[in-house]
């Protein structure tokens, strides 16, 4: 695939892990911490707080709501500088609506707050990733976000932790603000190193412009179908794992750190989904990870087995991010000019998908008592997803994406 010609000077590779550690901040605070720690929470927020499971799965639904808000706002607006803007914004509402949640016991204002909380998850997700990755490329650098995408799996761990760490020893109030507490030690460096596209020089012109064409609008129409999908296969085990494996009998009030074993799973995914699609296709990896995290949705509905469980845990912490990961990089390398547009318009559907599920799920684990039901439909979802990646395999209009 061609590339831009880069109008500035090849920056040193200091700077370049400057940029990814800022990002890599940027998600361990807006989405490991504002958006994740919900799911560890759950269960103290049930026995202390007396949030149900019905309002449970509307609260993830909220938060949901937020970030496609959130990726609305960031595919209508086109300017760097102002994505930047927005991106320091979400650094502050994320440590704000992370402790606020300790402050109250209203659900509507809890609902308030996650829909707050998941409107700062895009500035990690979204605006960081497509800010770096325009740097990297402009500067030089391989166009991969594999290191920055590290962060999404180093913020479970710590959410993970941190939870854990608090549990015997705070109430759930308490807890909850020392997570945003904690959040502003990822702040600080969030916000000081990922530099401004003012100060990376001069933005757009004719000698700035890729020579990269987009792909056809039905490649996008199927990629957005299999992103829903992947959205919905995502959403069900973020919200629910904890609290679906905090029912087995070796687990009681131990669920928690199962977040912390998907967190470990997660940290180093990317760079491993990184080098398959390297070797086997940017697609053929996603095909991988969809059939690999179908397995880790079906195994808690399946059985109750310990090991296999477990394994669940590793392998859903092992895809989640290698799909994020692949599929935004691969859509930024598509539309390279302003990456971060082009994620936050296919981000519509994956966030479509985490509004529709988690209320769903909620619902019928109220009315049956267990998640299983739930877990069933979401791995029909994704092997609807993996069928459509297999029409876009066999489709001429992905041939120009495969290896040559």
């Amino acid at each position: 695939m061609p590339t831009r010609q880069s109008p500035h000077p090849i920056a040193s590779n200091g700077a370049r892990l400057r940029v990814l550690f800022a990002g890599i901040c940027a998600l361990i605070l807006t989405v490991g911490l504002a958006r994740f720690a919900y799911t560890p929470m759950l269960p103290v927020m049930h026995h202390e707080a007396g949030l149900t499971t019905l309002a449970a799965g509307w609260l993830a639904t909220f938060n949901y709501a937020g970030y496609i808000t959130g990726a609305l706002i960031a595919a209508a607006v086109g300017n760097l500088r102002q994505k930047f803007v927005m991106y320091r914004i979400g650094l502050v509402l994320a440590v704000v609506t992370t402790a606020a949640l300790g402050f109250t016991d209203n659900t509507a204002v809890w609902a308030v707050l996650r829909f707050v909380s998941g409107l700062s998850s895009t500035a990690g997700l979204l605006l960081a990733s497509g800010l770096a990755l325009n740097w990297l490329i402009r500067h030089g650098h391989r166009p991969e976000l594999g290191l920055h995408f590290t962060g999404l799996g180093l913020g479970v761990v710590v959410s993970g932790l941190a939870v854990g760490a608090m549990m015997d020893r705070l109430g759930w109030a308490q807890q909850w603000v020392g997570l945003g507490l904690l959040g502003l030690v990822f702040f600080v460096p969030a916000w000081l190193w990922l530099p401004s596209p003012a100060a990376s020089g001069p933005l757009g012109g004719a000698g700035a412009k890729t020579a990269v064409v987009p792909p056809p609008r039905r490649w996008m129409a199927l990629f957005i179908a299999v992103y829903f999908c992947a959205g919905f296969g995502y959403v069900i085990s973020a919200t629910f794992i904890v609290a679906i494996l905090d029912k087995l009998p070796a687990l009681a009030d131990k669920g928690g750190w199962v977040w912390v074993i998907v967190g470990l799973a997660a940290a180093p995914s990317s760079f491993v989904w990184d080098r398959l699609a390297r070797s086997m296709g940017d697609l053929q990896a996603l095909l991988l990870a969809f059939g690999l995290q179908t397995v880790s949705i079906i195994l808690p509905a399946m059985t109750l087995n310990l090991p296999l469980n477990l394994l669940s845990a590793v392998l859903y912490g092992g895809t989640f991010v290698g799909i994020v990961s692949l599929t935004l990089t691969l859509i930024g390398r598509s539309f390279p000019d302003n990456p971060a547009k082009a994620m936050a318009r296919l981000t519509l559907s994956y966030g479509v998908a985490q509004i529709v599920a988690p209320a769903m799920a909620g619902s019928i684990a109220a009315q049956t008592g267990s998640y299983r039901g739930a877990l069933v439909i979401t791995a029909v979802v994704m092997l609807a997803g993996m069928g459509l990646l297999l029409v876009m395999l066999r489709a001429c209009i992905a041939r120009c994406l495969l290896p040559q």
